[in-house]
Parts: structure tokens; C-alpha cells; sequence
């Protein structure tokens, strides 16, 4: 006959330091997401009466393009129009960054995740600084 299991259950302190873990990995996550998504693109930057000036070219040259250009120039303008409507969300990094100042130091810590990592993806020094995160760490 085989040997009755034992079950097991965590401690609260087990439970609590996971918990802990799941909400510093999303405080940095968050921010992370948020830096990435308001990055910078290169070269100039679109208005909104230049996205609506190409629109209007867009439909101008819809009625005369053959198939597969009439493809590409429905792509675009769903892409214009996406991109207007995003163009007037803006993302409060304020908050994210008090979180990821609040968490990144035990997460780097216990992640082994250097300053280096965290420039190479786009924190700033600042940041870092405030969330107690060294080079030398």
C-alpha cells in the first residue's frame, strides 16, 4: 500500500512575502510598459492636422486605386485613425514611478537585476536614485 501523502500548507508568512513579490514584480512591470509606450519616436513628430490632411489624401486616392494599392492605402488610414484617436491619451507616469521607486530596489534585489539593466531599458539615473538602486549595487 503506498505511503499516505502529506499536505502541505504555506505559512502566512509565506503567503504574505508572495504577495509582497506579485505586487513589486507589477509596480515595476507597470512602469516599465508605461516607458515603453511613451517612448520617443524618431524624426518629426505628427499633428493631428497632418494625420488628417494624409486621411483626406487617403480618400482622394481611394476612388481611382487599383485593388491591392486600395489594400495598403485602407491600412494606412486605419492606422491615421487609430493614431488620432490615441494621440489625446496621456499617461500619468507620476504614480507609476512612486510604485516602481517604492519596489525596484527588493525586486532588483531579489531578482539580481543591476542599474545597467534598468538603463538599458530606459529608467533614469533620477530614478534609480530614488528607488535606492546604486551602480555599485
Amino acid at each position: 500500500m503506498a505511503p499516505k501523502k502529506k499536505t502541505r500548507t504555506m505559512s502566512d508568512a509565506h503567503k504574505a512575502a508572495l504577495a509582497e513579490g506579485r505586487t513589486q514584480g507589477r509596480a515595476v512591470r507597470l512602469y516599465l510598459e508605461a516607458l515603453e509606450a511613451n517612448k520617443p519616436k524618431r524624426g518629426r513628430k505628427r499633428t493631428a492636422d497632418s494625420i488628417k490632411k494624409r486621411l483626406d489624401k487617403i480618400t482622394v486616392e481611394l476612388e481611382s486605386a487599383d485593388p491591392l494599392k486600395r489594400l495598403q492605402l485602407t491600412q494606412e488610414q486605419l492606422d491615421l485613425e487609430a493614431e488620432l484617436a490615441a494621440g489625446d491619451e496621456t499617461v500619468d507616469l507620476s504614480e507609476l514611478e512612486k510604485g516602481f521607486i517604492e519596489s525596484a530596489a527588493p525586486y532588483a534585489a531579489r531578482k539580481g537585476i543591476s542599474y545597467g539593466a534598468f538603463r538599458s531599458v530606459g529608467v533614469s539615473p533620477a530614478v534609480l536614485r530614488a528607488a535606492g538602486i546604486s551602480r555599485s549595487a
